[in-house]
Protein backbone atom coordinates (compact mmCIF):
# COMPACT_ATOMS: atom_id res chain seq x y z
CA UNK A 1 0.00 0.00 0.00
CA UNK A 2 1.29 3.48 -0.86
CA UNK A 3 1.25 6.43 1.55
CA UNK A 4 -1.56 8.21 -0.33
CA UNK A 5 -3.87 5.25 0.16
CA UNK A 6 -2.83 4.85 3.79
CA UNK A 7 -3.54 8.53 4.38
CA UNK A 8 -7.07 8.12 3.00
CA UNK A 9 -7.69 5.05 5.15
CA UNK A 10 -6.36 6.64 8.35
CA UNK A 11 -8.34 9.83 7.65
CA UNK A 12 -11.59 7.86 7.61
CA UNK A 13 -10.63 6.00 10.77
CA UNK A 14 -9.86 9.22 12.63
CA UNK A 15 -12.87 11.21 11.48
CA UNK A 16 -15.04 10.30 14.51
CA UNK A 17 -12.50 11.87 16.91
CA UNK A 18 -10.78 14.46 14.71
CA UNK A 19 -13.64 15.68 12.51
CA UNK A 20 -12.41 18.14 9.91
CA UNK A 21 -8.83 17.75 11.12
CA UNK A 22 -8.76 14.01 10.38
CA UNK A 23 -6.70 14.31 7.19
CA UNK A 24 -4.19 16.63 8.83
CA UNK A 25 -3.81 14.22 11.75
CA UNK A 26 -3.35 11.29 9.36
CA UNK A 27 -0.54 13.20 7.65
CA UNK A 28 1.11 13.98 11.01
CA UNK A 29 0.99 10.32 12.05
CA UNK A 30 2.49 9.16 8.78
CA UNK A 31 5.23 11.81 8.71
CA UNK A 32 6.16 11.14 12.34
CA UNK A 33 6.89 7.58 11.26
CA UNK A 34 9.00 8.56 8.28
CA UNK A 35 6.40 8.49 5.50
CA UNK A 36 6.49 11.76 3.57
CA UNK A 37 6.07 10.98 -0.13
CA UNK A 38 2.52 10.12 -1.28
CA UNK A 39 3.89 7.27 -3.40
CA UNK A 40 6.19 5.80 -0.78
CA UNK A 41 5.42 2.15 -0.06
CA UNK A 42 4.16 0.94 3.33
CA UNK A 43 4.84 -2.68 4.12
CA UNK A 44 2.47 -4.76 6.21
CA UNK A 45 4.92 -4.35 9.11
CA UNK A 46 4.83 -0.55 8.68
CA UNK A 47 1.04 -0.55 8.73
CA UNK A 48 0.93 -2.68 11.89
CA UNK A 49 3.35 -0.30 13.62
CA UNK A 50 0.86 2.53 13.03
CA UNK A 51 -2.10 0.64 14.50
CA UNK A 52 -1.34 1.27 18.22
CA UNK A 53 -0.98 5.00 17.52
CA UNK A 54 -4.29 5.11 15.69
CA UNK A 55 -5.95 3.18 18.52
CA UNK A 56 -4.65 5.64 21.11
CA UNK A 57 -6.04 8.54 19.10
CA UNK A 58 -9.38 6.78 18.64
CA UNK A 59 -9.54 6.32 22.42
CA UNK A 60 -9.47 10.12 22.74
CA UNK A 61 -5.81 10.73 23.56
CA UNK A 62 -4.65 14.04 22.04
CA UNK A 63 -2.62 13.75 18.85
CA UNK A 64 0.30 15.60 20.46
CA UNK A 65 0.70 12.93 23.14
CA UNK A 66 0.34 10.15 20.58
CA UNK A 67 3.15 11.71 18.54
CA UNK A 68 5.22 12.49 21.64
CA UNK A 69 6.22 15.90 20.31
CA UNK A 70 4.74 19.17 19.10
CA UNK A 71 5.84 22.46 17.59
CA UNK A 72 5.82 25.76 19.45
CA UNK A 73 7.18 29.06 18.14
CA UNK A 74 8.90 27.22 15.29
CA UNK A 75 10.70 24.86 17.68
CA UNK A 76 10.08 21.19 18.40
CA UNK A 77 9.26 20.00 21.92
CA UNK A 78 8.80 16.60 23.53
CA UNK A 79 5.43 16.27 25.26
CA UNK A 80 3.67 13.60 27.26
CA UNK A 81 0.91 13.42 29.87
CA UNK A 82 3.14 15.01 32.53
CA UNK A 83 3.01 18.44 30.83
CA UNK A 84 0.51 20.65 29.07
CA UNK A 85 0.44 20.61 25.30
CA UNK A 86 2.06 23.83 23.97
CA UNK A 87 -0.60 25.97 22.30
CA UNK A 88 -0.45 28.76 19.72
CA UNK A 89 -2.16 31.16 22.18
CA UNK A 90 0.92 31.01 24.40
CA UNK A 91 3.15 32.14 21.53
CA UNK A 92 1.71 35.62 22.15
CA UNK A 93 3.42 35.58 25.55
CA UNK A 94 6.76 34.80 23.89
CA UNK A 95 6.25 37.55 21.30
CA UNK A 96 5.48 40.04 24.06
CA UNK A 97 8.56 39.00 26.04
CA UNK A 98 11.18 39.08 23.29
CA UNK A 99 11.50 42.91 23.02
CA UNK A 100 12.41 43.03 26.73
CA UNK A 101 15.49 40.85 26.22
CA UNK A 102 18.75 42.78 25.92
CA UNK A 103 21.54 41.79 23.54
CA UNK A 104 23.87 41.35 26.51
CA UNK A 105 21.71 38.63 28.03
CA UNK A 106 18.68 38.83 30.26
CA UNK A 107 17.87 36.83 33.39
CA UNK A 108 14.45 35.22 32.92
CA UNK A 109 12.35 33.13 35.30
CA UNK A 110 9.85 30.79 33.63
CA UNK A 111 7.41 30.07 36.46
CA UNK A 112 5.20 26.95 36.18
CA UNK A 113 7.38 26.00 33.23
CA UNK A 114 5.77 22.66 32.27
CA UNK A 115 7.43 21.50 29.04
CA UNK A 116 9.71 24.54 29.19
CA UNK A 117 8.41 25.84 25.87
CA UNK A 118 8.20 29.51 26.92
CA UNK A 119 11.61 29.81 28.56
CA UNK A 120 13.34 27.70 25.92
CA UNK A 121 11.84 29.78 23.11
CA UNK A 122 13.21 32.91 24.84
CA UNK A 123 16.62 31.28 25.24
CA UNK A 124 16.76 30.19 21.59
CA UNK A 125 15.23 33.29 20.00
CA UNK A 126 16.37 35.96 22.44
CA UNK A 127 19.52 34.63 24.09
CA UNK A 128 17.93 34.75 27.55
CA UNK A 129 19.53 33.19 30.62
CA UNK A 130 16.60 31.08 31.75
CA UNK A 131 15.70 29.60 35.11
CA UNK A 132 12.69 27.26 34.85
CA UNK A 133 10.65 26.46 37.97
CA UNK A 134 7.86 23.96 38.46
CA UNK A 135 6.46 21.92 41.35
CA UNK A 136 6.48 18.79 39.16
CA UNK A 137 9.74 16.83 38.93
CA UNK A 138 8.41 15.18 35.76
CA UNK A 139 7.84 18.58 34.17
CA UNK A 140 11.36 19.69 35.03
CA UNK A 141 12.76 16.50 33.51
CA UNK A 142 10.81 17.28 30.33
CA UNK A 143 12.11 20.86 30.33
CA UNK A 144 15.68 19.56 30.56
CA UNK A 145 15.08 17.17 27.65
CA UNK A 146 13.58 19.97 25.58
CA UNK A 147 16.44 22.33 26.37
CA UNK A 148 18.92 19.73 25.12
CA UNK A 149 16.80 19.11 22.04
CA UNK A 150 16.87 22.81 21.19
CA UNK A 151 20.54 23.32 22.00
CA UNK A 152 20.27 25.66 24.99
CA UNK A 153 21.12 25.49 28.68
CA UNK A 154 18.32 26.09 31.20
CA UNK A 155 18.60 25.99 34.99
CA UNK A 156 15.72 24.04 36.59
CA UNK A 157 14.35 24.39 40.13
CA UNK A 158 11.65 22.29 41.75
CA UNK A 159 9.50 24.90 43.46
CA UNK A 160 5.92 25.57 44.45
CA UNK A 161 5.74 28.94 42.65
CA UNK A 162 8.42 31.14 44.30
CA UNK A 163 9.06 28.97 47.39
CA UNK A 164 12.50 27.66 46.33
CA UNK A 165 13.43 30.42 43.90
CA UNK A 166 16.47 32.55 44.74
CA UNK A 167 17.75 35.79 43.24
CA UNK A 168 16.10 38.41 41.08
CA UNK A 169 15.26 38.52 37.40
CA UNK A 170 14.88 41.03 34.59
CA UNK A 171 11.80 39.21 33.35
CA UNK A 172 9.35 36.76 34.90
CA UNK A 173 7.05 34.86 32.53
CA UNK A 174 4.33 32.44 33.50
CA UNK A 175 1.41 30.49 32.12
CA UNK A 176 0.02 29.38 35.50
CA UNK A 177 -2.92 27.03 36.09
CA UNK A 178 -6.04 29.13 35.58
CA UNK A 179 -9.10 26.95 35.13
CA UNK A 180 -11.83 27.43 37.74
CA UNK A 181 -13.36 24.47 39.54
CA UNK A 182 -16.41 24.69 37.29
CA UNK A 183 -14.18 24.65 34.20
CA UNK A 184 -12.22 21.70 35.56
CA UNK A 185 -15.43 19.77 36.11
CA UNK A 186 -16.70 20.61 32.62
CA UNK A 187 -13.46 20.09 30.65
CA UNK A 188 -13.73 17.89 27.59
CA UNK A 189 -12.26 14.42 27.18
CA UNK A 190 -9.04 15.53 25.48
CA UNK A 191 -8.29 18.06 28.23
CA UNK A 192 -8.71 15.32 30.83
CA UNK A 193 -5.54 13.70 29.47
CA UNK A 194 -3.54 16.79 30.45
CA UNK A 195 -2.18 17.07 34.02
CA UNK A 196 -4.75 18.55 36.42
CA UNK A 197 -1.85 20.01 38.41
CA UNK A 198 -1.09 22.32 35.47
CA UNK A 199 -4.72 23.31 34.89
CA UNK A 200 -6.43 23.74 38.25
CA UNK A 201 -6.45 27.38 39.32
CA UNK A 202 -8.65 26.89 42.37
CA UNK A 203 -12.30 27.69 42.96
CA UNK A 204 -12.35 30.81 40.76
CA UNK A 205 -9.24 30.12 38.67
CA UNK A 206 -7.30 32.98 40.29
CA UNK A 207 -5.36 31.24 43.09
CA UNK A 208 -1.98 31.36 41.35
CA UNK A 209 -2.41 34.94 40.19
CA UNK A 210 -3.09 36.02 43.77
CA UNK A 211 0.05 34.26 44.96
CA UNK A 212 2.16 35.74 42.16
CA UNK A 213 0.77 39.25 42.78
CA UNK A 214 1.71 38.97 46.44
CA UNK A 215 5.29 37.75 45.89
CA UNK A 216 6.60 38.82 42.49
CA UNK A 217 8.27 42.12 43.51
CA UNK A 218 10.79 40.25 45.67
CA UNK A 219 12.07 38.41 42.59
CA UNK A 220 11.90 41.15 39.95
CA UNK A 221 14.76 43.59 39.43
CA UNK A 222 14.00 47.34 39.39
CA UNK A 223 12.76 48.13 35.89
CA UNK A 224 11.91 44.46 35.35
CA UNK A 225 8.72 43.08 33.84
CA UNK A 226 6.20 40.39 34.78
CA UNK A 227 4.22 38.74 31.97
CA UNK A 228 1.31 36.41 32.70
CA UNK A 229 -0.88 34.45 30.32
CA UNK A 230 -4.55 34.65 31.29
CA UNK A 231 -7.81 33.02 30.30
CA UNK A 232 -9.95 35.04 27.90
CA UNK A 233 -12.48 35.99 30.62
CA UNK A 234 -9.95 36.84 33.34
CA UNK A 235 -8.65 40.24 32.26
CA UNK A 236 -10.45 42.41 34.82
CA UNK A 237 -10.07 39.98 37.72
CA UNK A 238 -6.32 39.52 37.22
CA UNK A 239 -5.70 43.20 36.51
CA UNK A 240 -7.40 44.09 39.80
CA UNK A 241 -4.65 42.19 41.66
CA UNK A 242 -1.98 44.66 40.52
CA UNK A 243 -1.60 48.37 41.11
CA UNK A 244 -0.85 49.05 37.48
CA UNK A 245 -0.76 46.76 34.45
CA UNK A 246 -1.44 46.51 30.75
CA UNK A 247 -3.33 43.81 28.87
CA UNK A 248 -2.14 42.54 25.48
CA UNK A 249 -4.62 40.75 23.24
CA UNK A 250 -3.90 37.79 21.01
CA UNK A 251 -4.41 37.99 17.26
CA UNK A 252 -8.03 36.98 17.69
CA UNK A 253 -8.62 40.10 19.77
CA UNK A 254 -8.98 38.15 23.04
CA UNK A 255 -7.20 39.30 26.22
CA UNK A 256 -4.17 37.04 26.55
CA UNK A 257 -1.22 38.59 28.44
CA UNK A 258 -1.07 40.79 31.54
CA UNK A 259 2.08 42.94 31.67
CA UNK A 260 3.26 44.44 34.97
CA UNK A 261 6.35 46.65 35.18
CA UNK A 262 8.41 47.05 38.33
CA UNK A 263 9.20 50.75 38.23
CA UNK A 264 10.42 50.93 41.83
Amino acid sequence: MIVRKAEQRITELLRPVAGGDARMEAVFLLRANGFHSPYQELTETDAKALEPLIERRLAGEPLQYVLGEWEFYGLSFYVDKTVLIPRPDTERLVETALPFLSKDGCDVLDLCCGSGCIGIALAVCGGANVTAADISADALSMTERNARRNGVSVKTIQSDLFDSVEGTFDLIVSNPPYLSQAEMDARDESLRYEPALALDGGEDGLSFYRWIAKEYRRYLKPGGTLLLEIGMTQKDAVAALFESCECISDYGGRPRVIMVKNDD
